[in-house]
């Protein structure tokens, strides 16, 4: 059974960086996209980031020129590099994983802080 694990996350000051990383344990063949949505108290979710199987990277416009998506193929990692962050970044990020031919996989979410 699949199953995606988030690591990263915590603490940090606005101005800084963080890195958050999705492994999708078990064997997977084939993906269309892996990413992170994220949810502020009080607010909708939010596509953050996601990445395709070919590589292309689709940004929400509150992020673009400050967070990276890549991804580790190989590992069936996904990494979201997150820099200049500002306190309005602050939410529960989960990454999740799209594949053909099977329901959406979540991540177990992971609680970003951004402090000013």
């Amino acid at each position: 059974q699949v199953q995606l694990v988030e690591s990263g996350g915590g603490l940090v000051q606005a101005g800084g960086s963080l890195r958050l990383s999705c492994a999708a344990s078990g064997s997977i063949f084939s993906i269309n996209y892996m990413g992170w949505y994220r949810q502020a108290p009080g607010k909708q979710r939010e596509l953050v980031a996601r990445i395709t199987r070919s590589g292309r990277t689709e940004y929400a416009e509150t992020v673009k020129g400050r967070f990276t998506i890549s991804r580790d193929i190989a590992k069936n990692t996904a990494y979201l590099e997150m820099s200049s962050v500002k306190p309005e970044d602050t939410a529960v990020y989960s990454c999740y994983l799209d594949a053909p031919g099977r329901a959406t996989l979540w991540g177990q979410g992971t609680q970003v802080t951004v402090s000013s």
